[in-house]
């Protein structure tokens, strides 16, 4: 299992809107990618932004039902799992860790795969 690195404010969870998201930069993370918060059904999670399939931002896509859609050729994949959804997309996201603390968002970026 990958390593978890030292927590990240992200923000207030009033920041991120119901089926929006927001992007930490990848010289935030440390992981080599930027990593994209979301929130859906008022739950938050995050995943590598870039998609798996194209060079695309994840956070750009369309965020539904625990899913978000590439915008580029419309992979989709599970927020709270990374799971590849359907074609394009056969590569499954790697997925970070997410906790709301007082009304905060805080990231744990893991490293490795």
């Amino acid at each position: 299992m990958a390593e978890t690195a030292q927590a990240i404010r992200v923000g207030s969870t009033a920041d991120i809107e119901d089926g929006e998201a927001l992007v930490v930069p990848a010289d935030r993370t440390g992981t080599g990618d930027a990593i994209a918060v979301f929130h859906s059904d008022g739950e938050f999670h995050a995943l590598d932004d870039t998609c798996t399939h194209a060079e695309a931002s994840l956070a750009e896509g369309w965020i539904e039902d625990g899913q978000v859609e590439c915008p580029m050729h419309s992979g989709r994949f599970c927020l709270r799992t990374g799971e590849a959804l359907c074609m394009p997309a056969t590569e499954n996201a790697r997925t970070h860790p997410v906790e709301v603390r007082d009304g905060e968002i805080w990231l744990l970026p893991r490293s490795g795969t």
